[in-house]
């Protein structure tokens, strides 16, 4: 029997900021951020959209046709906590009206939290043939402004139904690990942006692709020729072939081709260039484009996933795409969602970054902007409260 992902849905903001426009503002040539970076636009979380109402409109779509009996666990991804102690998948288990004969628990370590949680559902459905458990992973990147990091930000969701016999992507049981006590990337309880040492984090990431990778083979016996592609952690899209160049000289491929890394990673780029970093989303956003985006039928066929998170933890892992699986995605769903948004003026960004939320526990009801099925409607008695936007 395997077990992996079922099913897989995609969100992000309404809203984006070109980053043209940012270049513009920071007087510094665009093409540093479309081709240094990789990146052309950043989501933008208006004040009614935080991690829980990104993760439950990510989940929804799934959750249309009926199902929601068969859910007994809930995993929420996330860097971005909202609450010291109660878990953010409650508010969405509420949202989304979930059984209550369910555990949800969140989970957190940087990015890689998302992989913590779709391996941990993976190894309890095992053994639950017929039950089903939601991974939900949703985050918001934020930096200060004007910082080295600002041109990363960005914003989304992913949600993942996993299962025995998935219909998606079956997750084989070798993976790579690699776990070290490092400050590449941290966001300390008092402050509302991320700190980051943008160029160690880079190196610290490339170092760990390629020491999970090793553990991997070593493990799995299997090599660089056995994979069709490869879904990378994707702060900004260019390290993924940063990345992958790694792997391929570590596979003793002297001098790289350029054009092997461009086959192996091109198709998984795009979503996130068009929404940024979305921390424990984005590695999944980039499979969700792979599978939407490949013109190659992939059924039968390996892909290989790398996982990173600041501080740190990485992990290498492979699944195997499943027969029929294009009649279980929601491509024109995730398009539409990405053309349909609104575009922001720079100084629209500027108010919405510094439009904070009130600390202060009184009572607050946000203005409405255009969000998915839920909204984070605002504060009554230091307690979040969410509804249906209407």
């Amino acid at each position: 029997m395997t077990t992996g992902i079922d099913r897989l849905s995609f969100y992000t903001s309404r809203y984006y900021l070109p980053l043209d426009v940012l270049a513009n503002q920071r007087g510094v040539e665009y093409e540093k951020f479309r081709t240094g970076l990789g990146q052309e636009r950043m989501g933008v979380a208006p004040p009614d959209e935080d991690v829980v109402t990104m993760a439950a409109n990510a989940a929804e779509p799934l959750l249309r046709d009926g199902g929601k009996d068969e859910i007994e666990l809930v995993l929420f991804a996330t860097e971005t906590g909202i609450d010291q102690s109660k878990a953010a998948g409650l508010f969405a288990h509420g949202l989304l009206g979930l059984p209550s004969t369910c555990r949800v628990v969140e989970l957190k370590e940087a990015c890689y939290g998302g992989t913590a949680a779709l391996q941990l559902a993976a190894a309890m459905m095992a053994g639950r043939p017929g039950r089903k458990a939601l991974v939900l992973t949703a985050d918001i990147a934020r930096y200060d402004l004007a910082s080295p990091g600002e041109p990363t930000q960005g914003c989304g969701a992913v949600a993942m139904l996993v299962s025995a016999n998935p219909r998606l992507l079956a997750i084989e049981p070798e993976c790579g690990l690699h776990a070290e006590d490092l400050m590449d990337f941290w966001r300390p309880n008092y402050r509302d942006e991320a700190l980051v040492d943008g160029r160690y984090s880079t190196r610290v990431y490339l170092t760990t692709a390629e020491k999970a990778w090793a553990d991997y083979v070593a493990r799995s016996g299997r090599s660089i020729d056995d994979f069709a592609r490869f879904c990378y952690h994707l702060p900004f899209t260019n390290i993924a072939r940063k990345a992958h160049e790694r792997l391929l000289k570590a596979a003793g491929r002297h001098p790289v081709d350029p054009q092997q890394v461009e086959h192996a990673v091109a198709e998984g780029l795009a979503y996130n260039r068009q929404t940024g970093n979305s921390y424990t989303a984005c590695l999944y956003e980039s499979l969700a484009c792979l599978l939407d985006g490949c013109q190659e039928n992939l059924e039968g066929r390996r892909l290989g996933l790398f996982s990173y998170g600041s501080g740190c933890m990485a992990e290498f892992f492979s699944g195997i795409v499943q027969p029929g699986y294009r009649q279980v995605l929601l491509t024109e769903h995730h398009r539409r969602l990405l053309a349909e948004r609104t575009e922001l003026k720079y100084h629209e960004y500027e108010d919405i970054f510094n439009l904070k939320v009130p600390r202060d526990g009184w009572n607050y009801v946000f203005a409405q902007y255009r969000t998915g099925p839920f909204r984070f409607g605002g504060i009554e008695g230091h307690k979040r409260r969410y509804e249906r936007a209407t």
